[in-house]
């Protein structure tokens, strides 16, 4: 999709006190199968906000996930982690006329750093630093966590009346019957969750996809935590079980947090942060529930390419992970069975 950079470069004017903004660069950042993340560089020749800025532009792609906050909700989730002292990009504003690009979009700061996963696990400085990066992500976590609702800005998102484990197996079910897939392992591992649901615990703000590729590291230190989609109330273990699935470690599974560090140093980062210890336990629970959500949308991604919504060899490969996936549940399901 190509910008009106006329139309925008006023649009941000008008809205920064100033004359004159001009738009130096503009240029479409790889990744994001969900959002379109743009590259923009700026400068504001006067008002509250002179001088040059570097920004990412936020949209949504041509079709989304029915599980995905629309990039106005995303916004006002950013807001509310970047108040709360997350380390997150400092989100700049957002725009609900689609007349300006075509869609709803929001500026934030751009940050310098990699995200990508192959290269995160493999990064020499990322390795030299031992667990401190994953030590340093858990203690990003419980930050978070921190902020329970009723959050002033996120009314749009709803509350689990009960137990966040439950309501999240039945989402996934609701999911699969819509795609309308016989997927027995994703229904016999939903079943083994059901019947091992935690019961009501408490209730806070989740990342909802917080995982390598999900954050940005510059000089092995982390820069920011990007993509906040997914964001929801539920139980704060859900985060640290997604953070510590096998699928998320890009071929590094000798390091069980994303592959950049132990399990270990992500738990105690938590725990330092949190002042109280986790529910170790209970996390291995939510690294099961962790591949059934990732299966699911890996279904629905596939569906995006199927159904001709929107015609992609990345989204119709994502569709062909799920043995893999099945794999890890029926080997991860018999080592909590065996006790490991």
């Amino acid at each position: 999709m190509a910008l009106n950079t006329e139309r925008l470069a006023a649009w941000i004017a008008a809205w920064a006190g100033a004359d004159v903004a001009a738009i130096d660069r503009i240029e479409v950042l790889s990744g994001g199968a969900i959002q379109e993340n743009w590259a923009l560089d700026l400068t504001l020749a006067d008002g509250p906000r002179a001088g040059r800025h570097a920004l990412v532009l936020r949209t949504s792609a041509v079709s989304g996930v029915a599980v995905s906050w629309d990039r106005l909700q995303e916004f006002a989730i950013l807001t509310t982690a970047h108040a709360a002292g997350v380390t997150v990009p400092e989100p700049w504003v957002a725009c609900a006329d689609a007349v300006v690009i075509g869609r709803p979009f929001y500026l934030m700061k751009r940050l310098r750093g990699e995200a990508r996963g192959n290269r995160l696990v493999r990064d020499p400085l990322v390795l030299a630093g031992s667990d401190g990066l994953a030590s340093r992500l858990g203690g990003e976590l419980a930050k978070l966590h921190r902020i329970a609702p009723p959050v002033p800005g996120l009314d749009f998102m709803p509350v689990p009346d009960g137990s966040p484990a439950a309501g999240r197996i039945a989402e996934y079910r609701r999911h699969l019957d819509a795609l309308d897939a016989a997927e027995p392992v994703l229904e016999w591992a939903l079943s083994w969750l059901d019947q091992r649901a935690p019961a009501a615990s408490r209730v806070c703000l989740l990342h909802g996809d917080f995982r390598t590729g999900n954050y940005l590291v510059d000089k092995g230190e982390l820069a920011g935590i990007l993509d906040w989609e997914f964001a929801a109330f539920g139980d704060p273990l859900e985060d640290l079980g997604w953070m510590l699935a096998r699928c998320w470690r890009f071929g590094a599974h000798g390091r069980e947090a994303g592959g950049i560090g132990s399990r270990q140093a992500l738990l105690a980062g938590y725990e330092a942060e949190a002042g109280q210890p986790v529910e170790a336990a209970l996390v291995p629970y939510w690294e099961v529930m962790a591949t059934v959500r990732w299966a699911v949308i890996a279904l629905q991604q596939a569906e995006r390419h199927h159904s001709g919504a929107e015609p992609s060899l990345e989204l119709a490969l994502t569709g062909q992970l799920l043995p893999q996936l099945e794999l890890d549940l029926l080997t991860r399901i018999a080592e909590i069975e065996a006790g490991r």
